[in-house]
């Protein structure tokens, strides 16, 4: 019962921060056209992060209680230090503090100020990639197939607003002196409309 709940509330939480990602990256983005805002895109994407971080506390916990996997506690909570598979190890540890990080610094979002705050909620970012490799390289089902071409779908789903981002990014970038406060407008925008969003 322990080895499935670790499967799939491992799965469950890396699709989870994959759509919390593609989710605030498409509410707060205006480079693929109008910027959304209706009020369910925001509970939505604050939904996706928290329920990932329960299904993440969930992986963690039935992974420790289960004697079969051997999983210590050390390397639940450190870094580098599994004796086996450790970099495999080393990426979920590291994700589930980014996403942790992320999730619960929400909440004194006004303490910390705007850049600060969104500053930190970029480690969504590599903290979802992270628990992508984790995954893959540790993952039961890393080699079916199924798991393979959903991993696949969802990654692509993240990287499309991803990349529009990152376009639009670029693209102010290249207006130069022009407009030589171009992209830090669009960095405050962008920082602006992601702290909206929570």
């Amino acid at each position: 019962m322990m080895w499935y709940l670790t499967r799939s509330s491992g799965i469950v939480a890396t699709v989870l921060m994959l759509a919390a990602v593609a989710d605030g990256l498409l509410f707060s983005g205006r480079e693929g056209g109008k910027r959304l805002r209706p009020a369910w895109w925001l509970d939505l994407h604050k939904g996706l992060g928290g329920y990932a971080l329960i299904f993440t506390l969930i992986h963690l916990v039935t992974a420790y209680a289960d004697s079969d996997l051997g999983v210590r506690l050390i390397d639940i909570l450190v870094p580098g230090v599994a004796a086996e598979q450790t970099s495999a190890y080393t990426w979920g540890v590291l994700a589930f503090y980014g996403m942790a990080i992320t999730v619960l610094s929400s909440w004194p979002r006004k303490r910390l100020g705007r850049r600060s705050w969104h500053l930190v909620h970029l480690l969504s970012i590599p903290a979802t990639a992270l628990a992508c490799v984790h995954a893959y390289q540790l993952g039961s089902d890393a080699r079916e197939p199924f798991f393979i071409l959903f991993l696949t779908l969802f990654v692509g789903a993240v990287m499309y607003p991803l990349g529009l981002r990152l376009s639009g990014i670029a693209n102010r970038r290249r207006e130069g002196p022009s407009q030589p406060a171009g992209l830090a407008d669009g960095l405050q925008e962008a920082s602006s409309a992601v702290a909206e969003m929570v």
